[in-house]
């Protein structure tokens, strides 16, 4: 393998700073979205809305990045999605209306989208470039930055929301200033997508396959139902086991903090084994380690039920995001797209289910869906040529 030349390096650790940041912003709006609720005096349908609006300006987001995210355009889009996107945290800081938070929670969805696509896009060019996986290790700077930004969250409860916005928002928006002369010269750009740790042979055939991206993308949402379904019912869960208020509140960080190690030696497998045996293997220790803490009914049980599962399913998004990067920025955003319907819809899915059943049956679908990961993951990474 020949050594990674010093604009790669570069490069790298410009993307890991961006995936730090998006991680951080986004772990910032969530936490202290009970504060802005609070501020503007609504109820929770009106929460509800601006979450929807958020919701539907990412999707826009990701496809008019999709379209737009060409290589020349890439460090531009990087550029002006990050100061976007901290200056939209700045307006959701202080709005004090409905209508003006659903404006503002509608440019923040659509600044994220623009960005995700772009960041991912950049991701797999340099990845390309340097010629072994890597995405794992940017994709673990995400969730490293959401737990950075939960933190700064918690430490700064009694503090207003709209002074932690702006602060972090103009902190942000303040270093992708300052990065634009590194963003410019973004390495990777000019290379053919390639199958991380599998040699040259391309990804795709020249033409592509609707029935992979279809796959791709629903293997996507599966992995993102789970991630929702950590994200909101991981505490609850605990809860209705009689757990401590405090151990009901660590089952999502046990979780976090095990997809972002998980994510750290991601790369590493990926290139020793594979992405299609790395993410097989996770999914099948994703489906053990949830099926296992939900039917044991133990705190301890769930609490490393919940971190397993996290720990398994960590690898899995990288390495799709990587198996259809070589389709280009529209190929990346329609599995992203699909994949955050999975993340949005996955909860209310589960209440459902858990309103006609019981929460531990309902969480049983997330466990379901990695293995199904498991089943279909390996066929559709491998790409079988018909």
């Amino acid at each position: 393998m020949s050594a990674v030349s010093a604009a790669d390096r570069r490069s790298r650790a410009l993307l890991t700073g961006y995936f730090l940041g998006l991680g951080a912003i986004m772990a910032v709006w969530g936490a202290r979205m009970p504060a802005v609720q609070q501020a503007a005096h609504l109820g929770t349908g009106g929460l509800a809305l601006i979450l929807l609006a958020a919701a539907v300006g990412m999707v826009a987001g990701l496809q008019f990045g999709g379209r737009y995210a060409r290589p020349a355009r890439l460090p531009a889009l990087l550029t002006t999605g990050s100061i976007a996107l901290a200056g939209c945290l700045v307006l959701v800081g202080q709005g004090e209306s409905l209508s003006a938070l659903l404006l503002a929670a509608l440019a923040f969805g659509l600044a994220h989208g623009v960005l995700d696509v772009a960041a991912n896009t950049a991701a797999v060019r340099c990845q390309n470039s340097i010629g072994r996986p890597i995405m794992s290790g940017l994709h673990a700077a995400y969730s490293l930055g959401a737990l950075v930004g939960a933190a700064l969250a918690a430490l700064t409860a009694q503090a207003p929301h709209s002074a932690l916005f702006t602060a972090t928002g103009t902190l942000l928006a303040s270093v992708a200033v300052a990065a634009v002369p590194v963003t410019r010269s973004l390495s990777g750009a000019d290379r053919p997508a390639i199958r991380a740790g599998a040699g040259e042979r391309p990804l795709l055939p020249s033409q592509g396959k609707l029935w992979l991206l279809a796959a791709l993308a629903a293997l996507a949402a599966a992995s993102l139902l789970g991630e929702g379904a950590a994200a909101d019912w991981a505490a609850v869960h605990l809860h209705t086991l009689g757990a401590p208020t405090a151990a009901s509140a660590t089952a999502f960080a046990l979780y976090s903090a095990a997809m972002a190690a998980g994510r750290l030696t991601g790369d590493r497998l990926t290139a020793a084994f594979g992405a299609p045996t790395v993410v097989r293997a996770g999914a099948v220790l994703a489906t053990a380690g949830l099926t296992i803490g939900v039917i044991g009914s133990s705190t301890p049980l769930a609490l490393t039920g919940w971190a397993v599962f996290g720990l398994g399913l960590s690898t899995t998004v990288p390495s799709l995001i990587t198996a259809v990067g070589v389709g280009g920025a529209k190929a990346v955003a329609t599995v992203t797209a699909t994949g955050y319907l999975g993340l949005l819809a996955g909860p209310a899915l589960i209440g459902a289910l858990a309103s006609a059943t019981t929460l531990s049956t309902a969480l049983l679908l997330p466990a379901l869906l990695a293995a199904a990961v498991a089943a279909l993951a390996h066929r559709a990474l491998e790409n079988p040529t018909p």
